[in-house]
């Protein structure tokens, strides 16, 4: 999900907010509170520096479709803060948008939710076909085997970033490949308040991010084969701990990043306090806290050893945004021109441009403009080294129960508390029992 930023709701909240769903979804009330063809409202989530961005840049697309079409959209641009829960309760009210944009990471858990409308050979062919999509992007669109619940909107993975003028300053020649080259430069750096490496301890969706990629790197998953959460497994608290341990052990993450939510971490970034940060489809991101496309470089996000070596290539996850339709609305013919309007080769260029991600259809990454450096960074992860997260009904609990449980490690960290294997595995069994399906 991307900026995929997830709400931080109680995972018991929400496993109960999907079992109504499931009995509930698709009340004959209607998502979409629009009985006229002539009109939809879309959910747009926060991709931008701003709100105020996101509709600057939607609204001329939006006016454009009015005018091919006939059908107004009303916009409401949400804050990842409150996407997920305002989802949540419109797929339990059967009141709420005719097209909503969602995390792709929580397509699967949304899905179980009966609330989204399944995209099957029918609904695909009345958008150009799903062989228009990148595999990848498909991969994030719910659980295997079954129609997606989502298709794939602005795609997106990790990379490093690094500041080029703290890394000169440090006599570092050339930025990091390895999680222990990432030590070794963040040592160097991380003394007079300056710091090496960004986190954000507080963002449970990019806690998730970074010990999912780290828990694949050991070739670990944090769901077994028939979807029961593997959180203790010995994979995932050495994936956790690694990660807890920049800031405990190696002490290259200030201890204030254990309290930083979104985007915290951008500022000190920006302003020469930390030389490294691991981000999605950054380049407009850092241009609104006044960086130069000079000011900083960007490379795939560190491995654990150099190839063939130890461990897996993969080093991000499948980030994204999906777009689905309220399987309710009341203007389904309407939805779906929508979906194929914003999914269009010449909309997918236009708004991946404006957001500095990467198309989701093939035909639209043919723009030069994604082979730039920066973005054809993120596409070549995308297309080799990028693994989805767990498609599976228990996603969004998974996101919360063991996001929470490394925010809390982190503020053990920052406070000067031991975190040793047993007080990891502590925690994630204590987020494993939290589960529904555990």
């Amino acid at each position: 999900m991307s900026r995929i930023r997830a709400a931080a709701v109680g995972a018991a909240t929400l496993s109960l907010a999907l079992a109504a769903t499931a009995c509930g979804g698709g009340s004959s009330s209607g998502s979409g509170s629009n009985d006229s063809p002539k009109t939809l409202t879309y959910w747009a989530s926060n991709q931008g520096a701003s709100i105020a961005v996101d509709k600057k840049v939607l609204q001329p697309e939006l006016d454009k479709f009015a005018k091919q079409t006939g059908i107004k959209v009303k916009l409401e641009v949400i804050p990842w803060t409150d996407l997920l829960n305002r989802i949540l309760t419109a797929t339990t009210s059967g009141q709420g948008p005719d097209i909503l944009n969602l995390g792709n990471s929580w397509s699967a858990s949304l899905q179980a939710s009966g609330a989204l409308l399944p995209w099957d050979a029918k609904n695909f062919a009345k958008i150009g076909g799903k062989d228009r999509f990148v595999e990848s992007a498909l991969a994030s669109t719910g659980t295997t085997g079954k129609d997606p619940s989502a298709v794939p909107l602005y795609s997106m993975s990790y990379a490093l970033y690094y500041n080029k003028k703290m890394f000169k300053e440090a006599g570092i020649a050339k930025p990091p490949t390895t999680w222990d080259e990432v030590v070794a430069d963040g040592k160097k750096i991380s003394k007079g308040g300056k710091w090496g490496l960004g986190a954000e301890g507080s963002n449970l969706s990019n806690n998730i991010h970074q010990i999912f990629v780290m828990a694949k790197q050991r070739g670990t998953d944090w769901f077994t084969a028939d979807g029961k959460p593997n959180f203790t497994d010995d994979g995932a608290v050495a994936a956790v701990k690694q990660y807890v341990d920049l800031m405990a052990k190696d002490k290259i993450i200030a201890p204030g990043n254990a309290e930083y939510a979104q985007n915290q971490s951008l500022s000190d970034f920006s302003k020469n306090k930390t030389a490294m940060i691991l981000w999605q489809a950054a380049a407009t991101t850092f241009e609104s806290q006044g960086m130069k496309p000079d000011d900083y470089g960007v490379v795939p996000a560190p491995v654990m050893s150099g190839a063939p070596g130890q461990g897996t290539s993969v080093n991000s996850m499948v980030a994204g945004i999906n777009i689905a339709v309220f399987k309710n609305t009341k203007n389904l013919d309407g939805a779906a021109k929508f979906v194929k309007f914003m999914t269009s080769d010449d909309e997918q260029q236009i708004l991946n441009k404006a957001y500095g991600t990467i198309p989701s259809v093939k035909a639209a990454q043919d723009d030069p403009a994604f082979n730039a450096q920066a973005t054809s960074v993120l596409k070549e992860t995308l297309a080799k080294s990028a693994a989805p997260l767990p498609q599976v009904a228990d996603e969004s609990q998974f996101e919360t129960a063991v996001g929470t449980a490394v925010k809390e490690l982190f503020a053990d960290a920052a406070a000067g508390k031991a975190v040793t294997t047993e007080t990891v595995k502590a925690a994630l069994d204590k987020a494993q029992q939290s589960m529904p399906n555990k």
